[in-house]
């Protein structure tokens, strides 16, 4: 017989059973370590993720950067501004749709991704190591499990 997870999960004694936490707090720390990484550049972690997102497909608008680095379209506005105003990137009106600006790494966008990247990297590259490779790809699997069941 299987138990309600719902009733193992409620309240003060279930707290320490919750999934949620743990991911949230995994997240925070890694989040945490790249803004640290980034810091000195004078990058945050959603400017990053935004050079990231453009060397990797120049030409995005606003909103698909927004997706693309888990923030809303405002807070996003904000990031590209902030971008707009150390030349990292620069912003021309759509082909397709002229209400719509998209977004082009800059050359000094280009250098200081390959110094922020390689910050990041280093982040990443600690996780990595805390895993053998059959716990990496057990964990990224476990991952992908909860993001589907999630997303159902």
């Amino acid at each position: 017989m299987t138990t309600d997870p719902s009733a193992l999960l409620a309240g003060a004694a279930g707290s320490g059973q919750r999934l949620g936490l743990a991911l949230k707090q995994a997240e925070q720390a890694m989040m945490a370590a790249k803004a640290e990484a980034l810091r000195d550049l004078g990058l945050t972690v959603p400017q990053y993720a935004v050079l990231l997102q453009l060397a990797d497909r120049p030409g995005r608008s606003g909103a698909q950067l927004a997706r693309g680095a888990a923030v809303t379209p405002q807070t996003m506005a904000g990031v590209l501004a902030n971008l707009e105003a150390k030349d990292l990137i620069a912003r021309e009106p759509s082909e397709v749709h002229g209400k719509v600006l998209v977004t082009r790494l800059t050359d000094a966008g280009r250098d200081l991704l390959t110094e922020a990247d390689a910050r990041a990297v280093g982040v990443e590259a600690a996780l990595w190591s805390a895993f053998d490779d059959a716990e990496r790809e057990l964990f990224r699997a476990f991952l992908q499990r909860a993001t589907a069941a999630l997303g159902r």
